[in-house]
């Protein structure tokens, strides 16, 4: 298993860290104050961000499960399904469609409990020519 740490700006500030195994990627954050919103539950721009990233690792993948290719999002619908506000949130993803430069992702956020917070489908860009190390 591969795991990153502190690899993207975005990343550090909110502390989450990236797991990569079996040509999948999975994506955990412990909530903490930082997360938070008014409302005291994890904040909505934070869940979309984890969808975000982990559906982008699953697009990344999807050429040949080990290499790190660069993705930019084309477009991303949230959906928010519940409140947490403490402990563990994980994020996955699986591509459902699309083609060579285009594809289509489905992303889920769950509480470590496995009950869903959030959901996302998603289009990427995929840039084939370029590799992150």
């Amino acid at each position: 298993m591969k795991v990153i740490r502190d690899q993207t700006g975005t990343q550090r500030t909110l502390g989450y860290v990236v797991e990569i195994d079996a040509g999948a990627a999975r994506i955990y954050l412990d909530i903490d104050e930082r997360h938070i919103n008014r409302g005291d539950t994890l904040h909505g721009g934070v869940m979309a961000t984890m969808l975000d990233a982990v559906a982008g690792y699953a697009v990344s993948l999807s050429v040949d499960g080990e290499s790190l290719y660069y993705t930019s999002t084309v477009s991303l619908t949230v959906n928010y399904l519940s409140r947490v506000s403490e402990g563990r949130v994980v994020a996955t993803a699986k591509v459902t469609g699309g083609g060579k430069k285009i594809v289509f992702v489905d992303a889920l956020l769950s509480t470590d409990a496995g009950i869903p917070v959030a959901s996302a489908t998603g289009t990427f860009k995929l840039y084939r020519e370029n590799v992150r190390d």
